[in-house]
C-alpha cells in the first residue's frame, strides 16, 4: 500500500500526504508580511489548507533562524466571554506551546494573572526582551473568541504593537480564522459595530484570503498520486472534479480519497473516470460528513439567512458590501462568478437544498412512498404534467403545514418554502432514477431546475407571482432556459401566495406557445 495518502482530516504533511506547495499558494507572501513585522490576518473557509499553511510557515521560519515561530490555537478559548477566566487562560496556553514547540524558556515566570487587562501584554513584553531575535505568533482560531476577551485579548496586543520600538514585543503576528477581521466586530456584542476609540483593528497590515486550488492544481495534486501509483486520474474526470468542487480543498481530497480507498479498493490498475468521480460524489454527499455537517450548520445563523433565501428564489442582486453577504462569501458557502452570486460550488449547492429539505423528503417517504419516478414514466418518458398535477394537490393539501415548519422549525426559511418543498417533491421522484440539476444565482428573479432522465431533459422554472408581469416574464425566461437546455418543451411554475385568493383560483394548468415552442404553465 502506498505510504501517502489524500488526506481529509487536519492539517497535512508532505511526509504523510499528497498536497500543494503552501509557498506557492500564497506562503510566500505571508513570509514577506511576516519579515517586515507585519501584524495581519488569514482568513478562509473551514478545511482548505489554513493550519497546514501555518505549521509550514512555522517549520520554515524557525528553519530559516532569523526569528522564532509560534504556532498557538484559541480554540478551547470558545465561549469563554469572560476575560478574567480566558486571558489568564491564553497566557497559560501560549507558556505550554512554546513548552512542547521546544522554544526557549522563560515565557510568564512572574506573570500576574489576577491583573486580565495587562498580563498578556505584560508577558509578552518580558518574554520578547530575554529572546536572542524577534518572535513570530500566529493565533489559530482566533475568531474563536468573543466579547470582553476579544476586547482584551486585541487591545492587549495592539499596545504591545504601539510600543514595541521602546519595550521589546511580538515583531509579527498573523490572526487566523474562517472570518476576516471587519467580522469580528460581530463577535463582541450584537449591538455594538465597535470596540471603542483604541480599536485593536488599525495595526493590521493586510487581510489575507486564502484561495481555492486552481484547476491546475487539482490536476498536479492528483499526478502526484500517479506518479508513486501508477493509477490515473482520467482528465475528464480531473475537469470534472474541479468543476464540482471549484478546487475546494477538502473536497477535491476527499473525491480522491473516495475514489481510491473506498471505490476502487487500493487497485492501482483500475484508472480514476468521471464516473467513478460522479458516484464519489454522491457517497460522500450522503455519508454528511463532520465538513458538511458543521457547514451547514450555518444556514441557521441569521446572517447567512439573509444571503441564502434570496440565493435559493433568484430574487434582485443583493448589496455586495453587507456584512451578511461578506460573512456569508467568507464562510466559503457562495462565490460571485462572471458578475453573478452563486453557492461556491456545485456540491454546496446540492447540499444546502437537501439541508433544507430533507424534514419534507422524509415526510413524503413516510406518507407518500407512491410518488416515485415509475408512477410518471409513459413510453419511456417522464410524464410532468401528471407529476405537476401531483405536486399541485400535495401543495394544496400540505402548504400552509410546511410553510409554518419552515418558519418555526427549519431556520425560518419560510420565504423560501414553495421553493424548497417543490425541489423536495422533484428529489423524492427522481431518487429512484434519473437527476435533479439546480442553478441558483442572485438576479435571475426565477430558480432554474432541470430534470434529465435517459437522454432527456424537462426544464421547469419556479417564480413566485408578484405583479402582471410575474407570467410574461416568466415565459421569456422559461424560453431561455428551454434554449440553453436544448429542450423543445418547458414548464413554468407559478406560486400564488396571496390569502385572499381560493385555491381553486390559484391551482390551474395551461399551455402557452412561445416562438413555436410549448411551455406549460402550472398554477401553485
Amino acid at each position: 500500500m502506498n505510504k501517502r495518502y489524500f488526506n481529509t482530516t487536519g492539517p497535512c504533511y508532505s511526509r504523510d500526504h499528497y498536497m500543494m506547495d503552501v509557498f506557492e499558494r500564497g506562503g510566500n507572501a505571508m513570509l514577506e508580511l511576516v519579515e517586515q513585522g507585519h501584524y495581519f490576518v488569514l482568513h478562509a473557509a473551514r478545511q482548505t489548507g489554513k493550519t497546514t499553511h501555518l505549521l509550514e510557515l512555522m517549520d520554515k521560519i524557525n528553519a530559516d533562524g532569523k526569528f522564532y515561530a509560534l504556532y498557538c490555537s484559541l480554540e478551547n478559548m470558545q465561549g469563554v466571554v469572560d476575560p478574567d477566566k480566558a486571558i489568564p487562560a491564553i497566557v497559560k496556553k501560549i507558556k505550554h506551546e512554546l513548552r512542547i514547540q521546544q522554544l526557549p524558556d522563560g515565557f510568564a515566570e512572574e506573570a500576574d494573572y489576577q491583573d486580565s487587562l495587562n498580563v498578556l501584554k505584560t508577558a509578552l513584553n518580558s518574554y520578547c526582551q530575554t529572546l536572542g531575535k524577534p518572535l513570530v505568533i500566529f493565533f489559530d482560531e482566533a475568531d474563536c473568541l468573543s466579547n470582553g476577551t476579544l476586547i482584551s485579548f486585541l487591545r492587549q496586543l495592539r499596545d504591545g504593537f504601539i510600543l514595541r520600538s521602546r519595550f521589546p514585543f511580538v515583531h509579527s503576528i498573523a490572526l487566523v480564522g474562517m472570518r476576516n477581521l471587519r467580522d469580528y466586530k460581530s463577535l463582541i456584542r450584537p449591538d455594538s459595530a465597535t470596540v471603542g476609540s483604541s480599536s485593536p483593528f488599525n495595526i493590521v497590515k493586510e487581510s489575507y484570503n486564502l484561495r481555492n486550488f486552481s484547476q491546475v492544481e487539482v490536476a498536479e495534486l492528483y499526478a502526484q498520486h500517479t506518479a508513486e501509483t501508477g493509477q490515473i486520474f482520467e482528465p475528464e474526470a480531473v475537469d470534472f472534479i474541479f468543476v464540482q468542487t471549484q478546487g475546494q480543498p477538502w473536497l477535491v481530497n476527499a473525491i480522491a480519497c473516495q475514489c481510491v480507498e473506498k471505490i476502487t479498493r487500493y487497485d492501482y490498475s483500475i484508472p480514476i473516470t468521471k464516473e467513478l468521480a460522479e458516484q464519489a460524489i454522491q457517497d460522500i454527499v450522503l455519508a454528511r460528513g463532520t465538513h458538511f455537517d458543521s457547514l451547514m450548520e450555518r444556514l441557521k445563523e441569521p446572517r447567512v439567512r439573509n444571503i441564502i433565501v434570496p440565493l435559493i428564489r433568484g430574487d434582485e442582486v443583493i448589496d455586495r458590501v453587507t456584512d451578511d453577504y461578506l460573512y456569508t462569501r467568507d464562510l466559503g458557502l457562495i462565490r460571485e462568478n462572471n458578475g453573478k452570486t452563486e453557492p461556491a460550488n456545485p456540491i454546496y449547492a446540492e447540499l444546502i437544498i437537501r439541508t433544507l429539505n430533507c424534514g419534507v423528503q422524509d415526510s413524503m417517504q413516510a406518507t407518500h412512498q407512491d410518488y416515485l419516478l415509475p408512477r410518471y414514466l409513459k413510453a419511456g418518458k417522464i410524464d410532468i404534467n401528471f407529476l405537476i398535477r401531483d405536486f399541485q394537490e400535495y401543495w394544496r393539501e400540505n402548504s400552509e403545514i410546511w410553510t409554518d415548519r419552515y418558519r418555526t422549525h427549519f431556520y425560518e426559511y419560510d420565504e423560501a418554502a414553495p421553493h424548497l418543498v417543490m425541489q423536495a417533491f422533484l428529489q423524492r421522484v427522481i431518487n429512484s432514477g434519473g437527476q435533479l440539476i439546480r442553478e441558483m444565482a442572485l438576479g435571475r428573479k426565477r430558480a432554474d431546475l432541470c430534470i434529465v432522465y435517459d437522454g432527456q431533459k424537462y426544464p421547469i422554472e419556479i417564480k413566485i407571482l408578484r405583479n402582471d408581469k410575474t407570467i410574461s416574464d416568466g415565459l421569456a425566461q422559461t424560453l431561455e432556459y428551454m434554449e440553453k437546455c436544448g429542450s423543445d418543451a418547458g414548464w413554468l411554475i407559478i406560486f400564488d401566495r396571496s390569502v385572499e385568493k381560493s385555491w381553486d383560483e390559484k391551482i390551474y394548468i395551461k399551455e402557452e406557445n412561445m416562438n413555436g415552442k410549448k411551455i406549460t404553465v402550472a398554477g401553485c
